[in-house]
């Protein structure tokens, strides 16, 4: 009887917990086609950032002009879903991102006139929010009547862009001439181990924090201040060094470059989410560094100038 009680309790107690591990968050997911796909069917534009010119893709052209692309991140999506993930669709976060006014492009620090340095891949992904972006290339093998696919998945972390995941091949030879249905095909069998890297992935981020890179720059503007200037008997830069000890996730980061005017600290691992819950990126984190280096006895003015949604400056000494 005493067992048969206790059974029945830990059954009681499974059927409780059983929910909960499934409402653990998972990765939120953006599919984009590569740059490659995308200087392929020309649709990448030349923007200058920063008076660097680089090639950047254009998604929504690429939508617009092929239907494959469409009918393809469309099956991944559902792929995707069918594994649980949430996904952001391409084409809905570009209509978001139009409705979005330009404050980016006209805003200027007050004293030296410095403009934000936001491409407009970051701000496609800083819209979307998305943890992870698969990246899809795929290319069309015609023999005879018969398709096939070879194609190349890949996720990678929106923050550090770094791969985390990766899935690539070819699809056995089919009659069907429908590209999104050659892809499904070609990418069912990999997609249990692909989706498995994504998790892990995740779950480092859960346990370690999201990996960022925070620089901080003194100005060319005459004044006295540097990394250099002393607090209560330290020195601004080693004031700074602590805080990122303590404000880190498990004191995760390296202090890759030092000089009284810069300072570089990268593979800086931060919290996934705010106390409210919000995702946090490295501009959030950044401005946690602003509050501390504006109080007392620092009383310092900085600018938070965002670089994309793992990368952040703050110009230490103006605003």
């Amino acid at each position: 009887m005493m067992n048969t009680r206790i059974n029945i309790i830990l059954i009681a107690l499974l059927a409780i917990a059983m929910p909960s591990f499934g409402q653990a968050k998972l990765p939120k997911l953006m599919v984009v086609p590569s740059d490659v796909w995308c200087n392929e069917h020309h649709c990448m534009d030349t923007v200058d950032i920063m008076g660097i010119k680089e090639m950047i893709p254009n998604y929504k052209k690429a939508l617009q002009e092929n239907r494959d692309l469409m009918a393809v991140i469309s099956k991944i999506n559902t792929l995707m879903a069918e594994r649980g993930f949430p996904l952001q669709d391409l084409s809905q976060t570009i209509k978001s991102i139009e409705r979005i006014n330009q404050e980016n492009s006209v805003m200027r620090t007050k004293t030296s006139g410095a403009g934000l340095a936001e491409s407009p891949v970051d701000r496609l992904r800083r819209t979307a929010r998305a943890d992870i972006i698969l990246e899809v290339d795929w290319g069309v093998n015609v023999n005879g009547p018969k398709r096939s696919i070879t194609y190349n998945l890949r996720g990678l972390d929106a923050y550090s862009n770094k791969q985390v995941a990766g899935a690539e091949g070819t699809g056995a030879p089919s009659f069907s001439a429908e590209v999104p249905v050659l892809i499904e095909e070609a990418v069912q069998d990999h997609m249990d181990s692909f989706t498995s890297l994504l998790r892990q992935h995740f779950d480092d981020l859960l346990a370690k924090g999201r990996e960022v890179v925070i620089e901080l720059q003194i100005p060319d503007n005459g004044q006295e201040l540097d990394f250099e200037t002393e607090y209560d008997g330290k020195e601004l830069g080693e004031l700074i060094t602590e805080w990122m000890a303590n404000n880190t996730v498990e004191h995760r980061f390296n202090k890759s470059d030092a000089t009284e005017n810069y300072l570089l600290f990268d593979q800086v691992r931060i919290p996934l989410y705010h106390t409210n819950g919000m995702a946090m990126d490295a501009e959030g984190f950044a401005r946690e560094l602003r509050k501390y280096l504006k109080g007392a006895p620092r009383n310092i003015s900085t600018k938070v100038v965002n670089r994309g949604l793992g990368r952040c400056l703050l110009i230490v000494g103006e605003k």
